[in-house]
């Protein structure tokens, strides 16, 4: 029964996963007007991340949360991201830690701010 109960605690709750990762990235370039935003939700998707991404109308910039497994989220930050879409000529990517939401929560697209 020790055994048990020592399982249990190490394990973390039903509802958490095991191991999640999020990142806030600012994408910098020709990133508006050229898909970036449903790319960026298709290819998020595929890679089974939870987050949103939305334009920065007063910069310019495309702006995402990315939470998930921490290899799918650095594919995304490192190889993704950096290419983008064909139409898109990205500049810079810029992380920042964040708050790892639930993957329940899927990815969305928001309003431009």
């Amino acid at each position: 029964m020790a055994t048990s109960a020592a399982a249990a605690a190490s394990s973390p709750p039903p509802d958490q996963p095991l191991a999640n990762k999020a990142v806030r990235v600012v994408v910098k370039g020709r990133v508006q007007g050229v898909g970036f935003r449903d790319w960026t939700a298709e290819t998020a998707e595929s890679l089974g991340l939870a987050g949103w991404v939305r334009n920065n109308r007063r910069d310019g910039t495309v702006e995402a949360l990315l939470s998930g497994d921490p290899a799918k989220v650095d594919e995304m930050v490192t190889r993704r991201l950096p290419v983008g879409p064909p139409a898109a000529a990205v500049t810079a990517v810029v992380t920042s830690p964040a708050d790892h939401i639930h993957p329940s929560l899927g990815f969305e697209i928001k309003l431009t701010v």
